[in-house]
């Protein structure tokens, strides 16, 4: 095959992956280094900063898998809990410069955080490179039926108003403490607040009698109440989810202004060459066009959804200001 051949199946390669991603960034992707077409050419590492078995990395696992497929290299998770996430930023944000480094985060570290804490090891939009958003997902009230005698909200607001001080709950991230937080304030009602690493041990104690309630992850929620060990109560966000149909969402258990909603997205570290950062916008967006991983996500109570580089930094600024207000409503002090 001579030289031009060459140049024109590379081209024509390069156009079938970008138009196979939807990947706005056409032009960034086209004038890439030549040996971008090959990258990545060593296992990726995506730090997550919640549980292994956690809703959050239940999901990364799930776009990892099909990273995998897009880019035929590994991506190896390295959970680094803690913090409400703020472990694994800060482990991505000192590898500044570092293609193969990723973020799968919530929207804890890069909207809420800042606003829940007084100083943070990393700034959100300085040390990072924003990739793509993965998904939105909603959060559910759930409780254990055999030891928690309420049917819906209303049941349990009533039940919380007879018992003050008697009733708590656990949160294993950002989305879940400012959910409980919020429901405290509009509904008037004195729930002590028990915080978790993560999720999943909450879920345990929820479990063993130990807690009255948890607001969950969908990812984590759905199985449980569907196989009905815990009861869902309402679901945090504006719309009921496909998943779970029959629960209702907090406005309409009467819980008015309440809409709560998380989402996932990739970053790399700030420093990260444009033609790098491209490229692994373009494999993240490919591989959420995987009609399984969509369908997967839906069964969890998690919406794919994709975006550039630009749009997820548009999201970052946005939801900055709306977790402010969030907190603020909430009536969370910074620890």
């Amino acid at each position: 095959m001579n030289h031009s051949n060459s140049r024109a199946l590379q081209r024509r390669h390069l156009l079938a992956l970008a138009a196979g991603a939807g990947f706005g960034g056409l032009p960034a992707l086209l004038h890439a280094q030549p040996s971008a077409a090959a990258w990545p050419d060593k296992p990726l590492r995506m730090f997550v900063g919640y549980a292994a078995g956690s809703g959050i990395d239940n999901t990364a696992r799930q776009l990892a898998r099909q990273m995998e497929v897009v880019c035929g290299q590994p991506v190896v998770i390295d959970n680094r809990a803690g913090a409400l996430g703020n472990l694994a930023a800060q482990a991505v944000a000192a590898a500044r410069g570092d293609p193969y480094t990723l973020l799968f985060t919530p929207n804890s570290t890069h909207a809420a955080n800042i606003h829940l804490f007084k100083k943070l090891p990393f700034d959100p939009v300085k040390d990072f490179t924003p990739v793509g958003s993965v998904a939105t997902l909603g959060f559910v009230l759930v409780c254990d039926p055999a030891a928690v005698k309420v049917n819906n909200v209303q049941e349990l607001v009533a039940a919380v108003k007879r018992e003050p001080g008697k009733w708590a709950y656990g949160t294993g991230n950002a989305t879940g403490l400012v959910a409980g937080a919020m429901f405290k304030t509009l509904t008037g009602t004195d729930l002590l607040s028990v915080p978790y690493k993560s999720v999943p041990p909450a879920m345990t104690d929820l479990m063993g009698g130990r807690l009255q309630l948890v607001f969950a992850d969908a990812t984590l929620a759905i199985p449980l109440v569907k196989a009905g060990k815990l009861r869902a109560l309402a679901v945090t966000g504006s719309r009921r989810m496909a998943a779970l149909p029959q629960v209702p969402t907090m406005a309409e258990s009467g819980v008015q202004n309440y809409d709560l909603t998380g989402w996932f997205a990739v970053f790399q570290p700030a420093g990260v060459s444009p033609e790098h950062n491209a490229r692994m916008a373009a494999i993240v967006q490919r591989a959420l066009h995987d009609p399984q991983l969509v369908e997967s996500l839906r069964n969890i109570g998690a919406e794919a959804e994709t975006s550039t580089p630009d749009e997820l930094a548009r999201r970052v600024a946005a939801d900055t200001q709306k977790w402010g207000r969030l907190v603020k409503l909430a009536g969370i002090e910074p620890e």
